[in-house]
């Protein structure tokens, strides 16, 4: 687990095992922590960050879904280079969160409930 300007981070690929995460560092810009994947490869001794989104996230276009990153690393990143494959897993848990948040909210509202028996006992 990496961590980066509050971000975690879980490498799922280190294509020649080329990951430092002191350079990494370095290079991360605010801007991409918005993504749910960082691919960086390595090209004439500099590192170069690009963000997708996650294939659910529907509003990302389709250039930037974690489906087309073979694409990218194929047409954009030269043969053979280093690469690696961050998954953003702040915003994983920032959605299991809330999911967690809402249930509780939800079960405290049934706490409130007060259902009142609608059968009377009538005394013989």
């Amino acid at each position: 687990m990496i961590k980066v300007n509050g971000q975690f981070f879980e490498i799922i690929e280190d294509y020649r095992e080329h990951f430092d995460e002191e350079v990494f560092a370095n290079r991360y810009s605010d801007i991409l922590d918005k993504y749910d994947y960082i691919v960086g490869d390595i090209g004439y001794e500099q590192l170069r960050l690009k963000g997708f989104y996650s294939d659910s996230n529907k509003k990302a276009e389709l250039s930037k879904r974690f489906s087309t990153i073979q694409d990218y690393l194929l047409e954009y990143c030269n043969f053979g280079c280093p690469y690696f494959i961050l998954k953003n897993v702040t915003t994983e848990n920032q959605n299991k969160l809330k999911q967690e948040k809402q249930v509780v909210l939800e079960e405290d509202k049934l706490k409130d409930v007060k259902i009142q028996p609608s059968i009377q006992h009538s005394e013989s």
